[in-house]
Order: C-alpha cells, then sequence, then structure tokens
C-alpha cells in the first residue's frame, strides 16, 4: 500500500499536462500513486496519460462530471495514508512529496501546507503566507486568513478528510472543503517553502469568469454554517470579505450589464448581512487606497466594471 495518493483530474489540459506528470513521476518520494483521472477531456489528453509507462500511476477515465465528483472520486479509490491534489495543468517541485510526507510525520500532523508560486506564463511569482507553530484552527483562527482556500499545495492526512466532501453542484468547490479541513484537523504545520506551482493562463479558473460567478455566493452561505461559532467569528467576517470584495470586483469581466450590476447588488448585500461594520475590516487596510475606494463604493464598483468592459 502506497503512503501518498496524489489525485489528478483532468479536463482538456494536454497543453499543460506533461509538465504536471514528470513533476510527479519524477518524485523523489517513491512509495506513492498517482491517481489521474480523465474526466471527459476532448482534446488528446488520454494519449499524453497512456505514453507513459510507470506502474505507480492507475489510470481511469469517465465522461464529464465536473471537477467536484471527480475529486470525491479520487479520494475514495486513494489507497494512501496521505492524499495530495495536483491539478492537471499545475505542477510540483520533485521534493515536494517527500518533503510534506516528512513533515507530517515529524510532527503527527493532519494537515500540512506550503507557501507556493504563482506561475503567469512563466513568470514566478512566490505567494507566502506567515509562519506558525503547528495548532489547531481553533488555537489560531487566523489561519483562515492566511492560508489559501485551493486544496493543493497541502498533504492531507487520509482519516482527516474521508467525510469530507468537494461540493459537486456548484463552482467554487474549493473552499468550503479546505475549512473543513482546516476545522477538523487535530494539527495543522506549515513548511516554509515554496514547493507547488500553480499555473494561470486564459482558460485556468482564475481567468475565466462566467454566470456561474453567482455560486460564490451559496458557498458563502455554507462557510456561515461552518464557522457559526464565536471562535470564528471575527476571522470568518475577515475572510468573508476578503472573498467577497473580490469576486464583486471581478464583474469587470462580466460582459452581461444587468447581470454584472445583479450580481454587484447581491455582493453588498451580504456582506452586510455577514458584518455591518464591513468596511472596517483589517482586510481592507492591508491594500491600496484606489483599491480600497473602489471595492467599498457600490457606484464606483459598477461605475469601474462598467468602463473596464469598454476599454476591453
Amino acid at each position: 500500500m502506497p503512503k501518498v495518493s496524489v489525485v489528478v483530474p483532468v479536463y482538456n489540459s494536454s497543453k499543460y499536462l506533461n509538465k504536471c506528470i514528470d513533476s510527479l513521476i519524477n518524485q523523489t518520494f517513491n512509495d506513492i500513486e498517482f491517481i489521474i483521472i480523465n474526466d471527459g477531456s476532448t482534446d488528446d489528453s488520454e494519449d499524453i496519460i497512456k505514453s507513459y509507462n510507470d506502474e505507480r500511476i492507475k489510470y481511469i477515465k469517465q465522461t464529464n462530471k465536473g471537477i467536484g465528483k471527480t475529486r470525491n472520486y479520487g479520494v475514495s479509490i486513494a489507497s494512501g495514508d496521505y492524499i495530495m491534489f495536483i491539478d492537471s495543468d499545475d505542477y510540483i517541485d520533485y521534493d515536494c512529496v517527500e518533503k510534506m510526507y516528512n513533515k507530517a510525520i515529524e510532527t503527527d500532523s493532519d494537515l500540512i501546507v506550503s507557501d507556493f508560486f504563482k506561475d503567469i506564463q512563466g513568470k514566478l511569482i512566490k505567494i507566502t503566507f506567515p509562519h506558525f507553530d503547528s495548532c489547531t484552527l481553533q488555537e489560531n483562527p487566523g489561519l483562515l486568513n492566511f492560508i489559501n482556500m485551493g486544496p493543493c499545495n497541502k498533504l492531507y492526512k487520509k482519516d482527516l478528510i474521508k467525510n469530507i466532501k468537494f461540493d459537486e453542484e456548484h463552482k467554487y468547490e474549493d473552499t468550503p472543503f479546505v475549512v473543513k479541513s482546516l476545522k477538523n484537523a487535530k494539527k495543522i504545520t506549515k513548511i516554509d517553502e515554496c514547493l507547488s506551482y500553480y499555473v494561470i493562463h486564459d482558460n485556468s479558473q482564475t481567468t475565466t469568469k462566467n454566470e456561474s460567478i453567482r455560486d460564490i455566493l451559496y458557498i458563502m452561505d455554507i462557510l456561515k454554517k461552518e464557522l457559526n461559532s464565536k471562535i470564528y467569528d471575527s476571522a470568518f467576517k475577515e475572510l468573508s470579505v476578503s472573498i467577497l470584495t473580490d469576486y464583486i470586483i471581478q464583474q469587470r469581466y462580466i460582459k452581461n450589464r444587468k447581470f454584472r450590476n445583479n450580481f454587484i447588488d447581491d455582493g453588498f448585500n451580504k456582506l452586510y448581512e455577514i458584518d455591518p461594520k464591513w468596511k472596517k475590516s483589517e482586510y481592507l487596510k492591508r491594500i491600496n487606497f484606489i483599491k480600497r475606494f473602489i471595492k467599498t463604493h457600490k457606484f464606483i464598483t459598477k461605475l469601474y466594471c462598467t468602463m473596464y468592459q469598454i476599454i476591453h
């Protein structure tokens, strides 16, 4: 039985897939399996996967089910004591698994997190967050505002996530999964190194915005229910401001003006519902004045998004 299972959902990522798989099969850690699930790709992703002759690869082909169902299925068939998630357009350092697994064993942690790089057309940008001693989320609720809400750049003990599912019906399924994992972990430990690479391109989730962006409002209700405790109240409010103001400003990518403005209205209403004093958030104090001014005034936000559409 392998010690670590790496779950890799694949959907039309042939342009990036070789680099991803190469980074996996060349890991310095050998006691590992790679669960590569082709989620109905229509490009030559399957040919690329099958070109690798590595007995550690478990290849599954399925009709398109979406990334939530695909990751959940990957977890359900994983044999490892620990699980990692890698997106098929991303890649990791060759010693990433070894370093994360060793840290998990050394500290007896349920969840290991690390810094990472954003790879934007080959330009690497370090994404780091403050070091913290091993702890639980209850002991350090502020982790909600520093640890990124994506499932990658993390190693999970399988027992931690066996009953935590990715949402299968909505976009932005990552955030509730990560929050629940943080909340349930008996020990969270950080590695102060960038070990993974998050590739941002024209078709990535970061740059592709459509009307499913409304799903974030549903996701916020899930988080509110999950973090409904005095322990998490302040951190949840801070997290809500950072998430919602970010998604509100991303309406600049939406061409339909009516939809765009309706989402902005609903987003501002959700902010006030969560925290009537949200404009005094510490998150907003950390960003520059111009961004803060745009993000905290609904009319200015709408004007900014409209002007963005005109210019672009």
